[in-house]
Protein backbone atom coordinates (compact mmCIF):
# COMPACT_ATOMS: atom_id res chain seq x y z
CA UNK A 1 0.00 0.00 0.00
CA UNK A 2 1.08 3.68 -0.30
CA UNK A 3 2.22 5.79 2.36
CA UNK A 4 -1.43 7.64 2.44
CA UNK A 5 -3.32 4.43 2.22
CA UNK A 6 -1.16 3.03 5.34
CA UNK A 7 -1.86 6.29 7.07
CA UNK A 8 -5.56 5.96 6.13
CA UNK A 9 -5.87 2.69 7.70
CA UNK A 10 -4.60 3.13 10.77
CA UNK A 11 -6.64 6.58 10.85
CA UNK A 12 -9.63 3.88 10.33
CA UNK A 13 -8.84 1.73 12.69
CA UNK A 14 -8.51 3.84 15.68
CA UNK A 15 -11.43 5.81 14.80
CA UNK A 16 -13.95 2.59 14.46
CA UNK A 17 -14.19 1.93 18.33
CA UNK A 18 -15.61 5.81 18.95
CA UNK A 19 -18.42 5.40 16.20
CA UNK A 20 -19.39 1.50 17.55
CA UNK A 21 -19.16 3.03 21.58
CA UNK A 22 -21.38 5.79 20.46
CA UNK A 23 -23.88 3.59 19.03
CA UNK A 24 -23.76 0.96 21.77
CA UNK A 25 -23.74 2.84 24.78
CA UNK A 26 -25.26 6.42 23.68
CA UNK A 27 -27.42 5.39 21.31
CA UNK A 28 -30.33 7.14 22.53
CA UNK A 29 -28.94 9.97 23.17
CA UNK A 30 -30.58 13.01 21.70
CA UNK A 31 -28.85 15.51 19.68
CA UNK A 32 -31.61 18.10 18.59
CA UNK A 33 -35.55 18.06 17.81
CA UNK A 34 -37.23 18.90 14.52
CA UNK A 35 -39.99 21.21 14.33
CA UNK A 36 -42.69 21.22 11.57
CA UNK A 37 -41.54 24.61 9.98
CA UNK A 38 -37.99 21.98 9.36
CA UNK A 39 -40.00 19.15 8.05
CA UNK A 40 -41.36 21.35 5.43
CA UNK A 41 -38.68 23.76 4.44
CA UNK A 42 -35.67 21.13 3.68
CA UNK A 43 -34.25 19.60 6.42
CA UNK A 44 -32.82 22.93 7.51
CA UNK A 45 -30.31 22.84 10.43
CA UNK A 46 -31.53 19.66 11.38
CA UNK A 47 -28.45 17.92 13.12
CA UNK A 48 -28.39 14.13 12.12
CA UNK A 49 -24.99 13.89 9.60
CA UNK A 50 -21.69 13.12 10.58
CA UNK A 51 -18.95 14.15 8.98
CA UNK A 52 -15.38 14.70 10.64
CA UNK A 53 -14.01 16.23 7.32
CA UNK A 54 -15.17 19.65 7.68
CA UNK A 55 -17.84 21.96 9.77
CA UNK A 56 -19.22 25.34 9.13
CA UNK A 57 -18.28 27.69 11.95
CA UNK A 58 -20.47 30.33 12.10
CA UNK A 59 -17.65 32.78 13.22
CA UNK A 60 -14.39 31.40 11.44
CA UNK A 61 -16.24 30.11 8.27
CA UNK A 62 -15.65 25.94 7.24
CA UNK A 63 -12.93 24.25 9.19
CA UNK A 64 -11.06 21.85 7.08
CA UNK A 65 -10.24 18.87 9.47
CA UNK A 66 -10.28 21.59 12.46
CA UNK A 67 -7.81 23.73 10.29
CA UNK A 68 -9.26 27.42 9.20
CA UNK A 69 -8.62 27.98 5.67
CA UNK A 70 -5.87 30.74 6.22
CA UNK A 71 -4.24 27.70 8.48
CA UNK A 72 -5.08 25.06 5.75
CA UNK A 73 -3.66 27.62 3.27
CA UNK A 74 -0.27 28.21 5.26
CA UNK A 75 0.11 24.84 6.54
CA UNK A 76 0.34 22.74 3.49
CA UNK A 77 2.90 22.38 0.89
CA UNK A 78 2.96 24.62 -1.63
CA UNK A 79 4.98 23.95 -5.02
CA UNK A 80 8.15 26.72 -5.20
CA UNK A 81 6.84 29.80 -6.14
CA UNK A 82 3.15 29.55 -5.35
CA UNK A 83 0.72 31.28 -3.09
CA UNK A 84 -1.78 27.86 -2.71
CA UNK A 85 -0.88 24.72 -1.87
CA UNK A 86 -0.98 20.65 -4.09
CA UNK A 87 -4.15 20.14 -4.15
CA UNK A 88 -2.84 16.36 -3.56
CA UNK A 89 -1.52 17.43 -0.35
CA UNK A 90 -4.86 18.53 0.51
CA UNK A 91 -6.71 15.54 -0.26
CA UNK A 92 -4.31 13.32 2.13
CA UNK A 93 -4.72 16.19 4.56
CA UNK A 94 -8.88 15.55 4.12
CA UNK A 95 -8.18 11.82 4.20
CA UNK A 96 -6.10 11.73 7.50
CA UNK A 97 -6.32 15.16 9.21
CA UNK A 98 -3.00 15.49 9.41
CA UNK A 99 -1.08 17.94 7.42
CA UNK A 100 1.54 15.91 5.24
CA UNK A 101 5.54 16.68 4.73
CA UNK A 102 6.34 18.25 1.20
CA UNK A 103 8.49 14.53 0.65
CA UNK A 104 4.66 12.43 1.15
CA UNK A 105 3.16 15.12 -1.00
CA UNK A 106 5.19 14.66 -3.70
CA UNK A 107 4.84 11.20 -3.63
CA UNK A 108 1.37 11.61 -3.78
CA UNK A 109 1.47 13.85 -6.86
CA UNK A 110 3.52 10.74 -8.55
CA UNK A 111 0.46 8.45 -7.67
CA UNK A 112 -2.23 10.74 -9.58
CA UNK A 113 0.41 10.38 -11.95
CA UNK A 114 0.06 7.07 -12.33
CA UNK A 115 -3.84 7.04 -12.16
CA UNK A 116 -4.22 9.98 -14.70
CA UNK A 117 -4.52 8.19 -17.80
CA UNK A 118 -8.66 8.37 -18.24
CA UNK A 119 -9.58 5.59 -20.78
CA UNK A 120 -10.35 6.36 -24.39
CA UNK A 121 -13.95 5.26 -24.57
CA UNK A 122 -14.71 8.06 -22.53
CA UNK A 123 -13.59 10.81 -24.42
CA UNK A 124 -15.68 8.38 -27.58
CA UNK A 125 -18.72 9.15 -25.07
CA UNK A 126 -17.96 12.51 -24.73
CA UNK A 127 -18.16 12.95 -28.84
CA UNK A 128 -21.06 11.21 -29.15
CA UNK A 129 -22.99 13.88 -27.31
CA UNK A 130 -24.26 16.96 -29.58
CA UNK A 131 -21.92 19.58 -29.32
CA UNK A 132 -24.10 22.18 -27.65
CA UNK A 133 -24.89 19.76 -24.69
CA UNK A 134 -24.59 21.38 -21.36
CA UNK A 135 -20.77 21.24 -19.82
CA UNK A 136 -22.46 19.33 -16.61
CA UNK A 137 -24.18 16.76 -19.01
CA UNK A 138 -21.13 16.60 -20.23
CA UNK A 139 -19.11 15.89 -17.50
CA UNK A 140 -21.26 13.65 -15.61
CA UNK A 141 -21.56 11.34 -18.32
CA UNK A 142 -17.89 11.27 -18.18
CA UNK A 143 -18.11 10.22 -14.56
CA UNK A 144 -20.86 7.50 -15.00
CA UNK A 145 -19.18 6.10 -18.06
CA UNK A 146 -16.26 5.52 -16.29
CA UNK A 147 -18.14 2.92 -13.69
CA UNK A 148 -16.97 0.31 -15.31
CA UNK A 149 -13.39 0.92 -13.83
CA UNK A 150 -14.75 0.78 -10.31
CA UNK A 151 -12.66 -1.14 -8.23
CA UNK A 152 -15.45 -1.51 -5.21
CA UNK A 153 -18.09 -2.58 -7.95
CA UNK A 154 -15.97 -5.69 -8.82
CA UNK A 155 -14.96 -6.33 -4.65
CA UNK A 156 -18.77 -6.40 -4.16
CA UNK A 157 -19.63 -8.85 -6.55
CA UNK A 158 -16.64 -11.45 -5.29
CA UNK A 159 -18.20 -10.96 -1.96
CA UNK A 160 -18.75 -8.29 0.50
CA UNK A 161 -16.44 -7.83 3.21
CA UNK A 162 -17.43 -4.70 5.68
CA UNK A 163 -14.14 -4.52 7.73
CA UNK A 164 -12.27 -3.53 3.91
CA UNK A 165 -14.70 -2.04 1.54
CA UNK A 166 -13.09 1.14 2.26
CA UNK A 167 -10.14 -0.27 0.48
CA UNK A 168 -11.88 -0.49 -2.93
CA UNK A 169 -13.78 3.03 -2.06
CA UNK A 170 -10.53 4.55 -1.30
CA UNK A 171 -9.13 3.35 -4.88
CA UNK A 172 -11.74 4.28 -6.45
CA UNK A 173 -11.62 7.52 -5.49
CA UNK A 174 -8.49 8.03 -5.98
CA UNK A 175 -8.63 7.09 -9.73
CA UNK A 176 -11.57 9.38 -10.27
CA UNK A 177 -10.39 12.46 -8.97
CA UNK A 178 -6.45 12.04 -10.97
CA UNK A 179 -8.60 12.08 -13.33
CA UNK A 180 -11.44 14.78 -13.31
CA UNK A 181 -9.16 17.60 -14.36
CA UNK A 182 -8.50 16.61 -17.89
CA UNK A 183 -11.98 15.59 -18.29
CA UNK A 184 -12.61 18.91 -17.36
CA UNK A 185 -10.29 20.54 -18.96
CA UNK A 186 -11.06 18.53 -22.24
CA UNK A 187 -15.12 19.07 -22.21
CA UNK A 188 -13.82 23.23 -21.97
CA UNK A 189 -11.42 22.79 -24.87
CA UNK A 190 -13.51 20.40 -27.15
CA UNK A 191 -16.96 22.67 -26.69
CA UNK A 192 -15.17 25.90 -26.20
CA UNK A 193 -11.95 25.78 -28.19
CA UNK A 194 -13.11 23.95 -31.44
CA UNK A 195 -11.63 20.91 -30.49
CA UNK A 196 -8.33 22.00 -29.87
CA UNK A 197 -6.67 19.87 -26.87
CA UNK A 198 -4.24 19.65 -24.78
CA UNK A 199 -2.41 17.02 -23.63
CA UNK A 200 -2.27 16.37 -19.76
CA UNK A 201 1.34 17.65 -18.89
CA UNK A 202 1.50 15.31 -15.94
CA UNK A 203 2.57 17.33 -13.50
CA UNK A 204 0.68 18.45 -10.04
CA UNK A 205 -2.99 18.90 -10.43
CA UNK A 206 -3.25 22.52 -10.45
CA UNK A 207 -0.77 22.97 -13.11
CA UNK A 208 -2.50 19.77 -15.58
CA UNK A 209 -5.70 21.74 -15.21
CA UNK A 210 -3.93 24.85 -16.20
CA UNK A 211 -1.94 23.66 -19.14
CA UNK A 212 -4.74 21.95 -20.59
CA UNK A 213 -7.29 24.49 -20.45
CA UNK A 214 -4.28 26.97 -22.09
CA UNK A 215 -4.21 29.49 -19.91
CA UNK A 216 -0.44 30.50 -18.50
CA UNK A 217 0.55 31.05 -15.04
CA UNK A 218 -1.13 32.25 -11.83
CA UNK A 219 -3.74 30.28 -13.32
CA UNK A 220 -2.38 26.68 -11.70
CA UNK A 221 -2.59 28.64 -8.62
CA UNK A 222 -6.17 29.63 -9.32
CA UNK A 223 -7.27 26.41 -10.24
CA UNK A 224 -5.39 25.47 -7.06
CA UNK A 225 -7.25 27.36 -4.80
CA UNK A 226 -10.32 27.26 -6.74
CA UNK A 227 -10.39 23.47 -5.94
CA UNK A 228 -9.57 23.28 -2.60
CA UNK A 229 -12.26 26.33 -1.43
CA UNK A 230 -14.85 24.02 -3.00
CA UNK A 231 -13.80 20.84 -1.80
CA UNK A 232 -16.01 20.81 1.09
CA UNK A 233 -18.73 22.28 2.74
CA UNK A 234 -20.14 19.77 5.46
CA UNK A 235 -22.58 16.94 4.70
CA UNK A 236 -25.46 18.46 4.09
CA UNK A 237 -25.50 20.64 1.31
CA UNK A 238 -27.11 19.35 -1.47
CA UNK A 239 -23.93 17.75 -3.46
CA UNK A 240 -22.25 16.21 -0.65
CA UNK A 241 -25.77 14.66 0.88
CA UNK A 242 -26.86 13.57 -2.25
CA UNK A 243 -23.44 11.76 -2.58
CA UNK A 244 -23.41 10.23 1.14
CA UNK A 245 -27.01 9.19 0.43
CA UNK A 246 -26.21 7.56 -3.12
CA UNK A 247 -23.21 5.84 -1.42
CA UNK A 248 -25.35 4.63 1.57
CA UNK A 249 -26.55 1.81 -0.40
CA UNK A 250 -23.39 0.59 -1.26
CA UNK A 251 -22.91 2.30 -4.68
CA UNK A 252 -19.88 2.56 -5.73
CA UNK A 253 -18.00 6.39 -6.11
CA UNK A 254 -18.74 6.99 -9.78
CA UNK A 255 -22.62 6.15 -9.22
CA UNK A 256 -22.30 8.22 -5.85
CA UNK A 257 -20.59 11.54 -7.26
CA UNK A 258 -22.46 11.47 -10.25
CA UNK A 259 -25.72 11.73 -8.55
CA UNK A 260 -23.73 14.63 -6.23
CA UNK A 261 -22.92 16.40 -9.55
CA UNK A 262 -26.74 16.53 -10.55
CA UNK A 263 -27.54 18.21 -7.41
CA UNK A 264 -24.56 20.84 -8.02
CA UNK A 265 -25.79 21.67 -11.19
CA UNK A 266 -29.35 22.86 -9.66
CA UNK A 267 -29.93 26.26 -9.89
CA UNK A 268 -30.17 27.02 -6.08
CA UNK A 269 -26.78 25.53 -5.65
CA UNK A 270 -23.54 25.40 -8.41
CA UNK A 271 -25.22 28.12 -10.01
CA UNK A 272 -24.60 31.06 -8.05
CA UNK A 273 -21.50 32.49 -8.94
CA UNK A 274 -22.44 32.48 -12.53
CA UNK A 275 -25.22 34.27 -11.35
CA UNK A 276 -23.42 37.18 -9.09
CA UNK A 277 -20.80 37.47 -11.90
CA UNK A 278 -24.23 38.01 -14.68
CA UNK A 279 -25.39 40.76 -11.95
CA UNK A 280 -22.21 42.26 -12.03
CA UNK A 281 -21.84 42.60 -15.46
CA UNK A 282 -25.65 44.23 -15.60
CA UNK A 283 -24.61 46.82 -12.81
CA UNK A 284 -21.33 47.82 -15.28
CA UNK A 285 -23.91 48.57 -17.88
CA UNK A 286 -25.81 50.43 -15.49
CA UNK A 287 -23.59 52.44 -15.09
CA UNK A 288 -21.83 52.33 -18.35
CA UNK A 289 -18.39 51.15 -17.06
CA UNK A 290 -17.44 54.27 -15.00
CA UNK A 291 -15.04 54.18 -11.96
CA UNK A 292 -16.69 53.38 -8.83
CA UNK A 293 -17.12 55.42 -6.52
CA UNK A 294 -18.06 55.03 -2.84
CA UNK A 295 -20.99 57.47 -3.56
CA UNK A 296 -21.56 55.98 -6.66
CA UNK A 297 -21.90 52.79 -5.69
CA UNK A 298 -23.99 53.31 -2.37
CA UNK A 299 -26.84 54.79 -4.41
CA UNK A 300 -26.83 52.52 -6.62
CA UNK A 301 -27.04 49.73 -3.75
CA UNK A 302 -29.99 51.87 -2.08
CA UNK A 303 -31.69 52.00 -5.20
CA UNK A 304 -31.82 48.38 -6.11
CA UNK A 305 -32.51 47.85 -2.71
CA UNK A 306 -35.73 50.07 -2.41
CA UNK A 307 -36.60 48.62 -5.74
CA UNK A 308 -37.41 45.53 -4.00
CA UNK A 309 -34.26 43.66 -5.57
CA UNK A 310 -31.50 41.70 -3.39
CA UNK A 311 -27.63 42.26 -4.02
CA UNK A 312 -26.63 38.50 -4.98
CA UNK A 313 -23.27 37.30 -2.93
CA UNK A 314 -24.22 38.92 -0.29
CA UNK A 315 -25.86 36.86 3.13
CA UNK A 316 -24.73 33.22 4.37
CA UNK A 317 -27.28 31.24 6.02
CA UNK A 318 -24.74 30.07 8.64
CA UNK A 319 -21.59 33.09 8.46
CA UNK A 320 -21.73 35.56 10.44
CA UNK A 321 -18.65 37.34 9.30
CA UNK A 322 -16.99 37.68 5.69
CA UNK A 323 -16.51 34.11 4.20
CA UNK A 324 -12.85 33.70 4.51
CA UNK A 325 -13.26 31.81 1.43
CA UNK A 326 -14.12 35.35 -0.30
CA UNK A 327 -11.26 36.54 1.26
CA UNK A 328 -8.83 33.94 0.04
CA UNK A 329 -10.21 34.84 -3.72
CA UNK A 330 -10.14 38.36 -2.44
CA UNK A 331 -6.45 38.61 -1.27
CA UNK A 332 -5.31 37.14 -4.88
CA UNK A 333 -7.55 39.58 -6.86
CA UNK A 334 -5.58 42.22 -4.69
CA UNK A 335 -2.16 40.77 -6.05
CA UNK A 336 -3.00 39.80 -9.18
CA UNK A 337 -5.95 42.10 -10.84
CA UNK A 338 -5.81 45.22 -8.43
CA UNK A 339 -6.53 47.40 -11.53
CA UNK A 340 -9.27 45.14 -13.49
CA UNK A 341 -12.37 47.29 -13.66
CA UNK A 342 -14.86 44.50 -12.98
CA UNK A 343 -13.37 43.64 -9.30
CA UNK A 344 -12.92 47.22 -9.01
CA UNK A 345 -16.82 46.77 -8.87
CA UNK A 346 -16.28 44.03 -6.62
CA UNK A 347 -13.84 45.70 -4.56
CA UNK A 348 -16.52 48.61 -3.97
CA UNK A 349 -19.15 46.81 -3.77
CA UNK A 350 -17.21 44.46 -0.58
CA UNK A 351 -16.84 48.36 0.85
CA UNK A 352 -20.54 49.95 1.16
CA UNK A 353 -22.80 46.79 0.81
CA UNK A 354 -22.80 45.59 4.39
CA UNK A 355 -22.87 48.33 6.06
CA UNK A 356 -26.30 49.62 4.26
CA UNK A 357 -27.71 45.95 4.73
CA UNK A 358 -27.09 46.04 8.44
CA UNK A 359 -28.59 49.73 8.21
CA UNK A 360 -32.00 48.43 6.81
CA UNK A 361 -31.92 45.07 8.45
CA UNK A 362 -31.70 42.85 5.21
CA UNK A 363 -29.62 40.23 6.92
CA UNK A 364 -28.55 38.84 9.64
CA UNK A 365 -25.05 38.34 7.75
CA UNK A 366 -24.30 41.08 5.50
CA UNK A 367 -20.96 40.01 4.53
CA UNK A 368 -19.72 38.81 1.11
CA UNK A 369 -20.20 34.82 0.68
CA UNK A 370 -17.27 32.96 -2.00
CA UNK A 371 -19.65 33.62 -4.81
CA UNK A 372 -19.18 37.62 -5.07
CA UNK A 373 -15.47 37.02 -5.89
CA UNK A 374 -15.35 33.47 -7.77
CA UNK A 375 -16.66 34.37 -11.08
CA UNK A 376 -14.66 37.73 -11.76
CA UNK A 377 -11.36 35.73 -11.28
CA UNK A 378 -12.48 32.83 -14.10
CA UNK A 379 -13.36 36.05 -16.09
CA UNK A 380 -10.35 37.31 -15.94
CA UNK A 381 -8.23 34.49 -16.94
CA UNK A 382 -10.66 34.45 -20.22
CA UNK A 383 -13.49 32.20 -18.95
CA UNK A 384 -16.44 33.72 -20.07
CA UNK A 385 -18.35 30.65 -21.06
CA UNK A 386 -20.69 30.85 -17.77
CA UNK A 387 -22.08 27.13 -17.83
CA UNK A 388 -18.61 25.83 -17.44
CA UNK A 389 -17.83 27.65 -13.82
CA UNK A 390 -20.39 24.59 -12.32
CA UNK A 391 -18.22 22.28 -14.24
CA UNK A 392 -14.77 23.52 -12.37
CA UNK A 393 -17.10 23.45 -8.67
CA UNK A 394 -17.50 19.96 -9.39
CA UNK A 395 -13.78 18.73 -9.56
CA UNK A 396 -13.40 20.69 -6.34
CA UNK A 397 -16.18 19.42 -4.65
CA UNK A 398 -15.15 15.99 -5.95
CA UNK A 399 -12.41 16.18 -3.25
CA UNK A 400 -14.32 16.35 -0.36
CA UNK A 401 -17.43 14.19 -1.06
CA UNK A 402 -14.78 11.61 -2.23
CA UNK A 403 -12.81 11.95 1.11
CA UNK A 404 -16.22 11.55 2.62
CA UNK A 405 -17.61 8.56 1.09
CA UNK A 406 -14.41 6.65 2.19
CA UNK A 407 -14.65 7.22 5.30
CA UNK A 408 -18.63 6.85 5.33
CA UNK A 409 -17.43 3.07 4.01
CA UNK A 410 -14.59 2.39 6.59
CA UNK A 411 -17.06 3.72 9.72
CA UNK A 412 -19.95 1.15 7.88
CA UNK A 413 -22.49 4.13 7.61
CA UNK A 414 -25.86 2.36 7.17
CA UNK A 415 -28.51 2.84 4.90
CA UNK A 416 -29.83 6.93 4.66
CA UNK A 417 -33.85 6.45 5.09
CA UNK A 418 -35.35 8.79 7.00
CA UNK A 419 -39.09 8.49 8.27
CA UNK A 420 -42.20 10.59 6.23
CA UNK A 421 -45.12 12.00 7.95
CA UNK A 422 -48.47 13.18 6.00
CA UNK A 423 -49.37 16.65 6.06
CA UNK A 424 -52.53 15.31 8.32
CA UNK A 425 -49.85 13.98 10.43
CA UNK A 426 -48.44 17.18 10.76
CA UNK A 427 -51.65 18.79 11.57
CA UNK A 428 -52.80 16.87 14.34
CA UNK A 429 -49.43 17.18 15.46
CA UNK A 430 -49.72 21.02 16.14
CA UNK A 431 -53.11 20.86 16.90
CA UNK A 432 -51.88 18.94 19.90
CA UNK A 433 -49.53 21.36 20.48
CA UNK A 434 -52.00 24.29 20.06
Amino acid sequence: MSTLKTKLAQKIAEHRPRTTRLLKEFGDVKVGEVTIEQAIGGVRDVKCLVTDISYLDPQEGIRFRGFTIPEVMAALPKPDGKDFPYVEGFWAFLLTGEIPTLEETLEIVEEFKSRSTVPAYVYDVLKALPKDSHPMVMFNTAILAMQKESKFAKFYEDGFNKMTAWETMYEDSTDMLARLPEIAAFIYRYKYKAGDIIANPNEDIGTNFAKMMGIPAPYDDVARMYFILHSDHESGNASAHTTHLVASTLADAYYSVSAGMDALAGPLHGLANQEVLRWLQAVMDKLDGVEPTEEIMKQFVLDTLDSGQVIPGFGHAVLRKTDPRYQSQREFCEKHLPNDKMFKYVDMLYRVVPDILLAKGKAKNPWPNVDAQSGVIQWFYGITEYDFYTVMFGVGRSIGVLANITWDRALGYALERPKSLTTKMLEDIAAKAK
